[in-house]
């Protein structure tokens, strides 16, 4: 069972809730921090689910422990209330792989084009697409589009490669970027825990390297299709409550795994690979939430014209989709 490295101070979080409570502020956390930073939030989930959860709040500030493009997402939603990031070097190799000028000259390349741009992306590139997705509702927001156009799909090309496989549309081009953690799972980190596992689910983010070998495998009848659900990380959050399986095998970045275990204590969820961590979501501690609510810093703010030029495309993605769901085979599920 992979061990989550977790630093708790109960009295430093007490301080950080009081703090919550002085400023009128909401802590959000991502599915994939610390656990500690998990604990002391009154939201954990994912990047979409926690801006949704920002926008209708009544708290004046937001403390966003995520990375730096979610926390943009929450200010352009959200343009009234002080979106604070604890620690400004919460990047994301995935979002960093592609900028504006970049897009634009993609767009430049093909005329006419749709855009449909991952959320993992920076407000600026947000402004320059169409449509902004999830992992979750990704399939859904391209089908939605008219079959004779264009569509450039990016940042990630392990999603992007899912979405042409069940879209089953030959005109979308692919980004060439990924996330460095997800990149990482691999076919062969499945087939060693798969062997050490036998009978257990696999839950795979659709970011994974080790997608697309997963469903061809599935597709020549290696794999068992019962057994695997490529899924968001809130599908992975449902699927333990859907099931009477005890054992999981969770391919993503390790800090779900904690609130996995958290809400199903007589379940057991194995890491497909236990080196997979973000380091850019591990740099958010107690001590820089608590010094981010004493001194009211590192507040995130968007240009006003890239604000309303970006708010146009992530609005169109929370349009499509439910609000619940399981799978990107399931349009309802319309998580990251």
């Amino acid at each position: 069972m992979t061990i989550l490295e977790a630093h708790y101070d109960p009295a430093l979080a007490a301080e950080i809730r009081a703090l919550a409570k002085e400023r009128n502020a909401v802590i959000l956390a991502h599915n994939y921090e610390r656990p500690e930073i998990q604990d002391v939030a009154d939201f954990v989930g994912d990047s979409l689910g926690l801006s949704r959860e920002a926008a209708k709040t009544d708290a004046e500030v937001i403390v966003f422990c995520g990375v730096h493009f979610m926390a943009e997402t929450a200010a352009i939603l959200s343009p009234q209330k002080s979106v604070l990031l604890p620690d400004l070097a919460a990047g994301c190799s995935l979002a960093s792989t592609i900028n504006a000028e970049q897009l634009r000259a993609w767009k430049a390349q093909h005329p006419g084009a749709v855009v449909v741009a991952y959320v993992n992306t920076s407000a600026e590139v947000k402004a320059e697409s169409d449509y902004c997705c999830t992992s979750g509702n990704a399939v859904e927001v391209v089908n939605a589009i008219p079959a004779d156009k264009e569509i450039l799909f990016l940042p990630d090309m392990f999603l992007g490669a899912h979405v042409r496989r069940e879209s089953r549309r030959e005109n979308i081009h692919v980004w060439l970027g990924e996330c460095h953690v997800h990149a990482g799972i691999d076919p062969e980190h499945i087939s060693v825990m798969r062997a050490k596992h036998p009978g257990a689910e696999f839950l795979i983010h659709p970011e994974c390297g080790c997608a697309t070998p997963v469903v061809e495998a599935i597709s020549a009848g290696a794999i068992d299709s019962d057994n695997v659900h490529i899924l968001s990380t809130e599908g992975m959050i449902k699927r333990p409550s859907q099931t009477d399986q005890d054992t999981f095998i969770v391919a993503t970045e390790i800090g779900i795994l904690h609130r996995l275990r958290r809400a199903n204590p007589g379940k057991h969820f194995i890491a497909a690979n236990d080196q997979a961590q973000c380091a850019y979501m591990k740099v958010t501690t107690l001590p820089k939430v608590r010094d981010a609510l004493l001194h009211m810093q590192h507040r995130i703010t968007v240009p006003d014209d890239i604000a309303a030029r970006a708010r146009i495309s992530i609005e169109r993605m929370v349009s499509i989709g439910g609000n619940s769901g399981v799978s990107p085979f399931d349009p309802e599920d319309p998580g990251e």
